[in-house]
């Protein structure tokens, strides 16, 4: 490639930027699979009108939030499609390209890979609604004198398989999604406690169970072919972990932090709530990343952990033919495994509420949004160690893998600002991009 002009910087392609944008919604390692063999793709009209205010912006930032909150796909069709809709309101048209979409992204944190997702504020309209949540949820904390060992997070990990891919001779690797349309393979439910404390979790099968089924102590298996409803989940939740862990708490008030997506709470959940003297505090829609506990470095290592699991048998068990039942069975191990080294980290835990601010500071106050980064940083760092996250570097091509310092939003900044060295683009040689079709 010719030499660009000393202090020059070349923009990247149309191809590079789109492969950013890949990365920004989904994963570094995801970018990397999706591009060696890229689906055709349709022209997209040329620019027109003006880009989206701020405001616009921000709702735009929102509906991201929100969509991952509720592990729905967020990638380049989705976000396109809602920025459209979006800046239809506006007059002249609306103007969307790679390279908006990509400072769209970093502009707003948006990030899959940022680890200090706490430092950085949300849109303007949920930055409120969260701030009235935590300080609320300290207000109940302080003057109920509530212990830390009835302040629990409790939230959802839904966990999607493929059978197509499964059978088919693609990358088995894919089939095990924890992003997806329509209903989950099964549903993790984890619930930890605020004194460091991990409860058992609850499995929800919606596939036949391996016989006979050999469960971890930790985990609590519920299965019904016909499928769960969001209000059945909790219930059988609140039946079979909270109303027992209250029972062993001799009467103690207590709080529930949980999202407002799934919890559709019920009147017989919130009759065991009740009796339970458990105050339900429901975060507001778009705030979980930087206020549910399990979000802040849990649920993300939890996740990734399962897929390297998964991604480490896959071949072998597609192979030789493996049934959804033997697969819950093998799920059942790794959430086992998982469990093990939260229960082993009770600061980690603890540190994850404090966070979040759900818990005020040890000086009453909660630390400030540069120090809780901090902590969060540390936080995840610690867990994927434990579970022996991103070792594993047997992947293909030369593309970094999560844990890679490459894969740091900071870096993908300094990438898409130009400061890359052309001939070749994040382990992609540039005949790769040449294949690429655009």
């Amino acid at each position: 490639p010719r030499e660009a002009e000393p202090g020059r910087k070349e923009p990247l392609s149309v191809k590079k930027l789109r492969i950013v944008l890949f990365a920004l919604c989904s994963s570094t390692e995801q970018a990397a699979e999706h591009f060696r063999n890229p689906p055709p793709r349709h022209q997209r009209p040329p620019p027109r009108g003006k880009y989206l205010s701020l405001e616009a912006e921000e709702k735009l930032a929102e509906w991201v939030l929100t969509q991952r909150e509720q592990q729905l796909p967020v990638n380049e069709e989705t976000l396109f499609q809602k920025a459209t809709k979006i800046g239809r309101s506006l007059e002249g048209g609306f103007k969307i390209s790679y390279e908006w979409a990509v400072r769209f992204m970093l502009r707003h944190h948006l990030s899959t890979h940022t680890r200090r997702g706490v430092a950085h504020p949300l849109p303007k309209e949920i930055q409120g609604n969260a701030g009235a949540f935590i300080e609320f949820v300290q207000r109940q904390i302080h003057t109920q004198a509530l212990p830390p060992a009835m302040i629990a997070a409790v939230d959802e990990i839904s966990l999607f398989l493929d059978l197509e891919i499964l059978g088919s001779d693609d990358r088995k690797e894919n089939a095990l999604q924890t992003v997806g349309n329509g209903e989950p393979w099964c549903d993790l439910v984890l619930t930890v406690l605020a004194d460091g404390s991990v409860l058992p979790a609850l499995v929800i099968s919606r596939g036949p169970l391996p016989s006979p089924a050999a469960v971890p102590d930790s985990v609590l298996l519920e299965s019904n072919e016909s499928g769960y409803g969001d209000d059945e989940i909790m219930e059988l939740w609140a039946a079979r972990v909270w109303r027992k862990h209250t029972e062993c708490q001799r009467g103690s008030k207590g709080m529930l932090v949980l999202d407002c997506h799934r919890t559709h709470l019920s009147e017989e959940v919130l009759a065991v709530l009740s009796a339970a003297g458990t105050l339900p505090a429901v975060i507001p829609a778009g705030c979980s990343s930087r206020i549910q506990p399990l979000d802040v470095c849990i649920k993300r290592s939890v996740k990734n952990f399962l897929q390297k699991k998964w991604k480490e048998r896959a071949k072998e068990l597609a192979d030789s033919g493996c049934d959804s039942g033997t697969l819950l069975q093998l799920l059942l191990g790794w959430l086992g495994e998982a469990l093990e080294v939260l229960r082993d980290s009770p600061d980690l835990v603890h540190r994850s509420f404090l966070v979040a601010s759900v818990l005020p500071g040890p000086d009453g106050d909660a630390g400030s949004p540069r120090r809780n980064g901090d902590v969060q940083e540390e936080l995840i760092a610690s867990l994927e160690e434990q579970l022996k996250l991103g070792k594993n570097r047997d992947s293909p091509g030369k593309f970094p893998r999560n844990d890679d310092p490459a894969a740091d939003p900071e870096i993908l900044h300094r990438l898409f600002e130009g400061e890359s060295e052309t001939e070749s683009f994040y382990g992609f040689e540039e005949a790769d991009l040449e294949l690429m079709e655009i």
